[in-house]
Parts: structure tokens; C-alpha cells; sequence
């Protein structure tokens, strides 16, 4: 073997681990995405579900949120 082919060796070698980590990063932010649109459709359904029937937010009447009139 030359260092001619050594080189070429070393620089084949660089581009497939370039290769397998532009894979590697692409795979990983794919599942990121799919991470994020499931827990972005949880936040949705647990905000639907805390609404009423009326379309009003179901908070529970407290001191400082009852609205109710005292005559």
C-alpha cells in the first residue's frame, strides 16, 4: 500500500461516519417531531376536555373567582 491509498482509505472512512451521523441526527429529529405533534395533541385534548358543554372553561367557584351575586 501507497499513502495514496491510505489517504483515500481515511477519506472514505470520514464520509460513511459522516454519512451514518446525518442519518443518525435525522432520525433522531423525526422522532422529536413525532414527540412533540403527540404531546402537543395531548395539551389540545386535555384543554377540550376541561371546557363544558356551554363553551366556558370548568373552573370551580372559589373566593376569589366566584362570580355569583349576593342580594
Amino acid at each position: 500500500m501507497n499513502v495514496d491509498d491510505i489517504v483515500a482509505a481515511k477519506i472514505e472512512a470520514a464520509r460513511i461516519r459522516a454519512e451514518n451521523a446525518k442519518r443518525r441526527r435525522a432520525a433522531l429529529a423525526a422522532a422529536r417531531q413525532r414527540g412533540l405533534a403527540a404531546r402537543h395533541a395531548q395539551k389540545l385534548r386535555n384543554q377540550a376536555s376541561a371546557r363544558t358543554t356551554d363553551g366556558t372553561a370548568g373552573v370551580t367557584p372559589t373566593p376569589a373567582n366566584d362570580t355569583t351575586e349576593e342580594n
